[in-house]
């Protein structure tokens, strides 16, 4: 199966629910999956029949009423929800920020370093561990990695005496870098990988962060949110580059690091 027919142009997210899955379908094909990114949806598998049974449970009413677009044969498509959250939480690269006292700590410190697409496989080994939904299935880690052979995935690492402490990793669309999770082994080495990431990404080109989900967590790296309609538009914007590779000092970060702004959106 290789996504819905005719892609995912045909679903009109309009009228999609702003608080639950846009559409369920089955594809997990590395085309698919891309194809869904470029049209605002991201996905969320189910990791066993009891998930998938509760998809089905929790969201058929709202199918039967054609509030949410089921694909395929209803067994199969319960398995995974394609989500596209209203409003979107993203974050300028211009505006990623990282928080006083850890850029004051960065500053003092010379033995973190930052990469990308050095450890892919690993950093989404380190988002899949210790979770307790399993959404990250193998057959959804297949697809990105395939992905990632494209030049379409990324990964950014964060590094302390050759040991990898934190990362993130996320799918690139047009101007858009949509990250998709983060983990870290030390406090705050997500935080520095996402900062890293966004400046990377306008190094490229990239217009913003994608980071899908509101939480107090990434709200202290410069996320806001924005209307549904205004993402899926900076969707068709003229595409970024593939971001810079290559080792870099993580104090780097702290001195370049923009002032905060007072949680006042960029974008609108």
């Amino acid at each position: 199966m290789s996504g819905p027919p005719g892609g995912w142009r045909g679903l009109d997210l309009a009228a999609a629910p702003t608080d639950a899955p846009a559409a369920f379908c089955a594809d997990l094909s590395a085309e698919g999956l891309l194809d869904a990114y470029r049209h605002g949806l991201f996905p969320l598998p189910a990791p066993d029949e009891y998930a998938r049974c509760l998809n089905e449970a929790l969201y058929e009413d709202q199918v039967a009423a054609g509030r949410i677009t089921l694909l395929g044969e209803a067994e199969a498509a319960y398995r995974v929800a394609w989500w596209s959250p209203d409003p979107r939480l993203v974050i300028g690269v211009g505006r990623a920020r990282l928080p006083r006292r850890l850029a004051r700590r960065l500053r003092n410190r010379d033995d973190w370093s930052t990469s990308l697409d050095q450890a892919f496989p690993e950093v989404l080994a380190g988002c899949a561990d210790g979770r307790d939904r399993h959404w990250l299935t193998g057959e959804l880690r297949t697809a990105l990695a395939r992905l990632h052979e494209r030049g379409a995935a990324h990964s950014a690492e964060v590094w302390a005496d050759g040991e990898l402490i934190g990362g993130a990793f996320g799918v690139r669309v047009g101007p858009v870098l949509s990250l998709d999770s983060m983990f870290h082994r030390r406090p705050d080495a997500s935080r520095v990988a996402i900062a890293d990431l966004a400046a990377r990404f306008a190094e490229a080109g990239g217009h913003l962060l994608d980071v899908q989900w509101d939480s107090p967590h990434i709200r202290t790296l410069g996320a806001v949110p924005i209307p549904r309609p205004q993402y899926l538009a900076t969707l068709r914007g003229p595409a970024a580059g593939r971001p810079p590779v290559g080792g870099r000092p993580a104090r780097a970060l702290a001195l370049d690091a923009p002032r905060p702004t007072g949680g006042s959106n960029p974008f609108s």
